[in-house]
């Protein structure tokens, strides 16, 4: 579960002419999270009509990604893994593969085989043990995304192995916010935002002109704010162990669980992805979480127009190479 973002798009709420552009906002949920969907627009009708639109985009995504769906093409691969490969739109075959470009690059941090884990741990607060290994290495046997086979030709793909599932829970909501986005803009928006409970995309500018920007919240208390960063036209996602995690030994262990290994993370309280692609983001987030603070730099520091913020468990802030400059003034702003 994510608890995400602590928001602070701080719109102005003082007069405007009625010609200059307004801001609605529609929260809702969808795909099992809260949403909203802003559009600013001279016209409240047209904003409106684009929000409509990108709700009905949104639960378009869903029906094509959701495992639980019988009647998914997603529930359709996972019933015949290790039985024959399975014909789907281009759509979500393009999904399936850039979703495994991630987790090459990751190192299999990102899996979206993670559905077929046995759920091990609870996250309530009432567990005091990690399992037995054997049952950890059990519930992660039929975790692997090199046994997903794709046929770029006949667009099939297959789960090699009986058991596998796949799922787009570290994923499906970036996506979900990116075609709302896509969908809103053709529709005339060229100032909007869409939050896909915590997975934010926006382009354009706020109601009053100024620049988007977002406010990361504290590990430890969501409702207050720890870093401002300045986001402009792009996506946020931040991923947080804020509420979901165990003590073992006084050991904290989030609740975001490495598909490796089957066991929980630990050494971190949040990681915050900025990128062009609220998609991209999504899955970054959750990869930086598995490979720990330095691997996880390491990496985000190698790819070009991303960066990161992470919050360790000691509550230190630590940013990717060229978020440098801000996160020396967010620090600065944090002495004050």
């Amino acid at each position: 579960m994510r608890n995400f973002l602590f928001l602070a798009l701080a719109l102005l709420s003082g007069s405007v002419a009625s010609a200059q552009p307004q801001a609605v906002h529609r929260p809702v949920k969808l795909m099992g999270s809260g949403f909203e969907l802003t559009a600013i627009h001279e016209d409240e009708g047209v904003a409106n009509a684009a929000i409509d639109a990108g709700i009905a985009e949104i639960r378009r995504i869903e029906r094509l990604i959701s495992s639980w769906d019988e009647n998914s093409q997603t529930s359709a691969i996972n019933r015949n893994a290790g039985i024959q490969p399975v014909a789907v739109d281009e759509e979500l075959f393009q999904l399936i593969q850039r979703s495994l470009k991630v987790s090459g690059i990751t190192d299999g941090a990102f899996d979206i085989s993670f559905a077929a884990i046995e759920k091990l741990y609870l996250f309530n607060g009432s567990e005091t043990t990690l399992p037995p290994p054997e049952e950890v290495a059990r519930s992660v046997a039929k975790i692997n995304y090199r046994n997903i086979i794709l046929d770029p030709k006949k667009h099939t793909v297959f789960l090699r192995e009986e058991g596998m599932r796949i799922g787009f829970g570290a994923i499906g909501k970036g996506y979900a916010a990116n075609r709302a986005k896509a969908v809103m803009q053709a529709m005339g928006i060229a100032n909007g935002l869409v939050n896909a409970s915590g997975d934010l995309t926006c382009w354009g500018k706020q109601e009053d002109g100024r620049e988007w920007g977002i406010a990361i919240a504290d590990p430890d208390d969501k409702m207050k704010a720890i870093a401002w960063l300045p986001v402009g036209e792009g996506a946020v996602v931040t991923s947080g162990d804020y509420e979901k995690y165990l003590m073992v030994d006084g050991r904290r262990y989030a609740h975001i669980i490495d598909p490796r290994t089957g066991y929980p993370t630990t050494g971190i309280k949040s990681v915050t992805i900025v990128c062009p692609d609220a998609e991209l983001a999504d899955a970054l987030a959750t990869s930086v979480f598995v490979l720990g603070k330095d691997n996880g730099l390491a990496l985000i520091n190698q790819l070009r127009g991303i960066e990161c913020l992470i919050v360790t468990e000691e509550n230190e802030l630590v940013g990717s190479k060229n978020l440098e400059l801000q996160y020396e003034e967010i620090m600065e702003r944090r002495k004050e």
